[in-house]
């Protein structure tokens, strides 16, 4: 089976999250008897950990993804599980994000000789949703048999304009903020007997809209306050609000912690009458730019594809946050990212075998 018949085959698999619709038992059963599999299924979520030892050194290397896919939507002008190559390119939900990736290292891991340590594989059904069982519950779990791997290749679409452009060393956290502004409803032509919360907010708005809340450094842009949204009032013009209701995001580098988010916000609206609470659904992290694994990565990319790759910490959210929590010295790598989640997601014959030669080189030369 070429690494293409391999990823048309996972595609063809209808694994909306958190259903893996039997993909698992096809990967355990590609992967053959040379792999122990380990399942650490938790509630609706399975999750699968693939190891082989090569030898007694402790070096761990682990590539990760996820199986799962987001639901199709309307308007495709192809069956979005057929998986058919036309002219090159594979239009087919979970092309890009990210089962080109899952078919390029289970290719590399399967057809891999020789390994100075234990090469593996961690997966799971549940990336797109919640997440609240998947990869983080079977770390916890290697955590708890003494098997954390030291390196990670996250197979998420990193790459910009030209396949091979982007690597990702770390990812920015989310912090959610939600604030209510206390007031006193009256009719709005007796102004002096209302507290109108909009009207005590007005000023403070500026202070804290798009407000940089670190300089930013070589790994991260600025942990910059975004506003998301702002309502108040009865959607009449003769009644001042009781209160003013407002939410935010700070996609947060390393450099700026929920605590200071919190200081920031109880500083500026000092004299209000005010509730305020965060969440915090993700965590930053980075990994330093002379790790062995991202080193290798680089080597890798520019010997097989003759791309010299740019360091990025941008977008959202991935499982290699995770990783980056446990101590992992972790990476992201994949295809280019440009139709992800959305209809008509698709990918290139050219890409997946290119991401599948670089896999092969830095399993041979890590």
């Amino acid at each position: 089976m070429t690494v293409i018949e391999l990823f048309q085959k996972l595609l063809r698999f209808k694994s909306i999250t958190p259903d893996d619709d039997k993909a698992f038992d096809f990967i355990e059963e590609y992967l053959g008897n040379e792999w122990t599999c380990i399942n650490i299924d938790k509630e609706d979520t399975k999750n699968r950990f693939y190891y082989k030892k090569f030898n007694n050194n402790p070096q761990h290397l682990c590539f990760a993804g996820h199986i799962d896919v987001v639901p199709t939507g309307e308007g495709w002008d192809v069956d979005p599980f057929a998986a058919d190559i036309i002219d090159g390119v594979i239009t087919a939900r979970g092309t890009q994000d990210m089962k080109s990736g899952v078919a390029a290292y289970l290719y590399a891991c399967k057809h891999a000789k020789n390994f100075d340590g234990t090469l593996s594989i961690l997966m799971t059904s549940d990336e797109e949703g919640e997440g609240t069982y998947g990869t983080i519950k079977a770390l916890e779990h290697l955590k708890e048999i003494d098997f954390i791997p030291q390196y990670a290749v996250v197979a998420e679409p990193t790459c910009e304009e030209v396949f091979g452009d982007a690597i990702k060393v770390g990812r920015r956290g989310s912090i959610n903020g939600y604030i209510t502004i206390k007031g006193k409803q009256g009719h709005a032509a007796y102004p002096e007997k209302c507290i109108n919360p909009v009207h005590d907010f007005a000023h403070i708005l500026p202070k804290i809209a798009a407000h940089n809340l670190d300089d930013g450094d070589e790994y991260f842009a600025p942990s910059k306050m975004v506003i998301t949204d702002i309502r108040g009032g009865m959607q009449v013009t003769n009644v001042t609000p009781p209160n003013l209701k407002l939410m935010f995001n700070v996609r947060n580098s390393t450099n700026t912690k929920r605590e200071d988010v919190e200081k920031f916000i109880h500083k500026n609206l000092e004299g209000l009458d005010y509730e305020f609470r965060t969440t915090q659904g993700s965590f930053p992290f980075v990994t330093n730019k002379e790790s062995k694994v991202v080193r290798a990565m680089e080597t890798s990319i520019s010997k097989v594809l003759g791309v010299t790759t740019k360091h990025s910490t941008a977008g959202g959210t991935s499982d290699a946050r995770y990783f980056g929590a446990f101590g992992i010295e972790a990476i992201e790598f994949g295809v280019i990212n440009d139709t992800i989640h959305s209809v008509g997601e698709r990918t290139t014959v050219k890409e997946v075998e290119g991401l599948t030669d670089v896999y092969v080189d830095l399993i041979r030369n890590f």
